[in-house]
């Protein structure tokens, strides 16, 4: 009798411990897919909108095209009108035109973003990798920021001058010649922006495209939350002249927007699957725990317990197990998180992911949430496995000794 009980033990531990193993793998693998999946989200939207602008404010006619094809005057009134409005942080005058490097008999396709004074080149320093930044304030600069892909690509230096060519506007002549000077060297990680972009002064735009001084492209504008550019976007659009149209930059690049929303479905399908997992294995464990001590629920009824009380007994049991494996599921996935925040040792392809390195993202009320979510679904299904306690009858249990 002895070595049954303790056959029984066994069995029972074994089950326990398989439960727990369930469930922190369940909560590390929730963490983990929540903070990657956030992560690259905001790593994607952060730099698509700083490179890009959160809201385009420009001509209707300039809609379907990456350049500035018309211009329009810059309004002071109007630009201070859109800074004043609350969720607005900052705004700048853009002006676009394409173009073409050429050094060492390399040619190299590119898109001039000519930006103005108020430019705040603070927002990409993180990206600046070698030099400074273009001189914006003296009158049509020759400096120009390209991108280490570009330098490597024309097999430039910093320092170096590079000749520049644009369509001349008749279409009959030689093409517009200019020669700039490569003082910055910047990497985004983005490789349609990498290829691409060279910042510069927006007066060599002007001068390009035989505009006055107070002629621009656009505005781009930023909101102090990324989830409000789309209100704001309509609010603006509100304020705008007729001609004037005001674009959310989830519009202008709605596949990469779209293709990063599918991370969240993504997540919520881990998040059902792993709770899933967990419950059972909890059930399981649960339903051996009650069959194993039949005798002893039993006993509790024959003194006078009623059902709803045994029930919570179990389920407080089962509430240890499930709070142990939320501590080795918590270590694992905060583990991980902190590795992988100052580690960075999951590398990615920039060219499909847009990033070199998994970037994470998650917030300590959200870990906090994850957690009491887990336990409290845990704790809900787990009751109808407990209602095996109805079914057990004193007089039967009780039977023999």
């Amino acid at each position: 009798m002895r070595q049954y009980k303790q056959d029984k033990s066994n069995v029972s531990s074994r089950i326990i411990n398989i439960a727990t193993v369930a469930v922190a793998i369940g909560v590390s693998a929730i963490l983990i897919a929540v903070s990657t999946s956030q992560g690259l989200q905001r790593e994607i939207q952060k730099k698509t909108s700083v490179f890009n602008g959160q809201i385009l404010v420009t001509l209707f006619e300039n809609n379907e095209s990456q350049v500035s094809l018309q211009s329009f005057k810059d309004d002071f009134a109007l630009r201070d009108q859109i800074l004043n409005m609350p969720t607005v942080e900052r705004i700048h005058s853009v002006a676009l035109k394409a173009g073409m490097l050429k050094a060492n008999q390399e040619f190299e396709g590119v898109l001039f973003k000519g930006v103005s004074q108020n430019f705040q080149w603070e927002s990409i320093s993180e990206f600046l990798t070698q030099g400074v930044y273009p001189e914006l304030a003296e009158e049509a600069s020759n400096e120009i920021l390209i991108s280490e892909i570009i330098l490597t690509r024309l097999g430039l230096s910093l320092g170096d001058s590079v000749n520049a060519f644009f369509q001349n506007e008749s279409g009959l002549r030689l093409p517009k010649r200019r020669k700039f000077k490569v003082v910055g060297v910047y990497s985004s990680g983005f490789p349609d922006i990498d290829q691409s972009l060279v910042y510069l002064n927006i007066q060599q735009i002007q001068v390009l495209n035989n505009w006055q001084l107070d002629q621009i492209g656009g505005y781009e504008v930023f909101v102090d939350e990324f989830n409000l550019v789309n209100e704001t976007a309509d609010l603006i659009y509100n304020k705008l002249p007729s001609e004037l149209n005001s674009i959310p930059i989830q519009d202008r690049y709605s596949s990469i927007f779209k293709w990063i929303a599918l991370f969240d479905f993504n997540v919520a399908i881990i998040l059902i699957i792993m709770i899933l997992v967990g419950v059972i294995n909890m059930a399981t464990a649960l339903l051996v725990l009650i069959l194993e001590r039949s005798r002893m629920v039993g006993v509790l009824k024959a003194l006078g317990s009623n059902n709803a009380l045994i029930q919570k007994i179990f389920l407080y049991n089962a509430l240890l197990i499930i709070s142990k494996g939320l501590f080795w599921g918590n270590l694992i996935g905060l583990g991980f998180y902190f590795s992988q925040s100052y580690l960075g040792w999951i590398k990615l392809d920039p060219i499909t992911y847009f990033v070199t390195k998994a970037p994470v993202f998650i917030t300590l009320m959200e870990v906090v949430v994850l957690n009491l979510f887990f336990l409290s679904i845990s704790l809900v299904l787990l009751w109808i496995p407990s209602q095996i306690i109805l079914r057990i009858s004193p007089s039967k249990v009780l039977r023999y000794q």
